[in-house]
């Protein structure tokens, strides 16, 4: 008993402000998600109760008008039951939209169940609309609510103070991928590195500006002190299974979240599961699905929404094309030579940004190459037009390539399509960019453009392909409109 108080006093006396400050700001941030949740339902309610029966209420729709004030009440405890709530979801991820759709379909059946059960005449009208109008407000709200989130988190408020534990370079590259990307809300605030590094002569002060607060032992310990809410543990040989249990049995007491991190590099979620074998939890990684049902289902989706947008953007397609026309010699669509799936050549199709002789001039333009590997980009490119330099602006060049998709030869989303000249001085690892066909958009577009460098592009080119759903089809396309609206990283 004596060692049962003793570890209960030593946790309730810990009271440290800024952990105090992040958990009440996480607090407040899911209340008022759940206030715009139950905003949504109610708003969704009461629009289809106007659209399906208008006119003056009377006493045949006092049902209706209960039943638009109870569906909010039933809204919120069928996203706590499907944990739409957690905090590990706040911020980043689909996961927390996800968890809201199944909200959604979980509400919708039950009533549909009840309405059944009881004999209760409803009209579907009015279920029909209020139910996925509900869920499609409360999705609207969430996003929104994301956005605002991230503009705090660039200025460094609402962040995670987390302290980070491995070896030096893999806590330096956490500390500038999490710098560059403050969104994810995760702010690296102390490190615990090796023995051999924390103490002793060759010890280190700090990593990337952060403070050395010990080693790996006194991870727990640094974590109490500054009021971390998070630890985060990198792959390291000296952090093995017991360490690790014993690491996460010390900062439980206290509230303080457990992160690790795999050796493995840019695998998401659908390919990753953990099965446990006599006790030991394996993480078992799934082959990327290349081929079968999937990739004619994508290749269908491609083709109709390539059709529809042609006949949707045609009258677009012929201002620019007159526009081009008109601004000086030479053709309105600029055709280059592009590699494909599996390495073979095709004529990708843009309208022209450049002036006609620009591929002469390029060799006399080498020297001013803003990108630092294989691609030649040149941020005021003096061949580049007036009109031109507007279509770059907001990718609208790029639209006569839904051509190239609807022939099949280019995907909505993918890698970028490169030139043979590139793939000439592709390493090893880089020709799996052509395992799938090059894209319309894909992660580098939402990602910098332009601004990104040679390893970053190809880095996210190779993520894409090993981890591609269609349900990051749809997310990449989401993020498209707000990156070409943005313009950032386009010349």
């Amino acid at each position: 008993m004596a060692v049962v108080d003793k570890v209960q006093a030593k946790s309730s006396t810990r009271h440290d402000h800024k952990r105090e400050s992040s958990q009440t700001w996480s607090g407040s941030y899911r209340r008022f998600a759940g206030f715009l949740d139950f905003t949504s339902m109610l708003a969704a309610g009461v629009i289809a109760f106007v659209l399906r029966f208008p006119g003056v209420p009377n006493e045949l729709d006092v049902p209706y008008i209960a039943l638009t004030v109870v569906l909010p009440m039933l809204w919120l405890p069928t996203l706590m039951l499907c944990r739409a709530y957690q905090p590990r979801y706040v911020g980043v991820g689909y996961e927390e939209f996800h968890r809201v759709l199944r909200a959604g379909f979980i509400l919708t059946a039950v009533v549909a169940i009840l309405a059944y059960a009881t004999k209760t005449d409803v009209a579907r009208g009015y279920v029909v609309m209020a139910l996925p109008l509900g869920t499609f407000l409360a999705l609207v709200a969430r996003y929104r609510l994301r956005k605002w989130l991230h503009r705090k988190r660039w200025h460094g408020e609402c962040m995670r103070r987390v302290v980070a534990v491995g070896h030096r370079t893999s806590v330096a590259d956490l500390i500038t991928l999490l710098q560059k990307k403050r969104y994810h809300g995760m702010d690296i605030v102390g490190v615990c590195l090796p023995p051999a590094l924390a103490s002793g002569d060759d010890a280190v002060a700090e990593v990337e500006g952060v403070p050395v607060l010990g080693d790996f032992g006194q991870a727990a310990a640094a974590a109490d002190r500054i009021g971390a809410d998070s630890v985060a543990v990198l792959a390291c040989p000296e952090m093995d299974g017991v360490a690790l249990r014993r690491l996460a049995w010390q900062i439980e007491r206290n509230d303080v979240e457990l992160v690790v991190a795999p050796a493995l590099m840019d695998v998401t979620g659908p390919r990753i599961s953990i099965r446990p074998v006599s006790g030991l939890p394996l993480l078992h990684v799934e082959h990327p699905e290349l081929d079968g049902g999937r990739k004619v289902l994508k290749g269908l989706v491609d083709r109709a929404v390539a059709l529809a947008g042609i006949v949707a953007l045609s009258p677009l397609l012929a201002l620019i094309a007159v526009l081009i026309k008109f601004s000086g010699n030479g053709p309105v669509l600029f055709r280059q030579t592009r590699v494909g799936r599996g390495g073979r050549e095709f004529t990708v199709l843009k309208f022209r940004t450049m002036v006609a002789d620009a591929e002469a001039r390029r060799l006399e333009l080498l020297a001013a190459n803003d990108n630092d590997g294989v691609l030649f980009k040149i941020r005021e490119d003096p061949r580049i037009t007036r009109v031109g330099r507007r279509l770059r602006r907001y990718s609208l060049d790029e639209l006569p390539q839904l051509f190239n998709v609807l022939r099949g030869e280019m995907s909505l989303v993918g890698p970028r399509p490169p030139l043979p000249e590139e793939v000439a001085q592709y390493g090893g690892d880089v020709y799996r960019r052509l395992v799938v066909k090059p894209g319309l958009t894909g992660l580098w577009q939402v990602s910098g453009r332009s601004d990104l460098s040679w390893e970053e592009s190809v880095r996210l080119d190779l993520r894409y392909v090993d981890n591609w759903t269609l349900a990051l089809d749809l997310q990449i396309m989401w993020k498209t409109w707000s990156a070409v609206v943005r313009g950032s990283g386009a010349y």
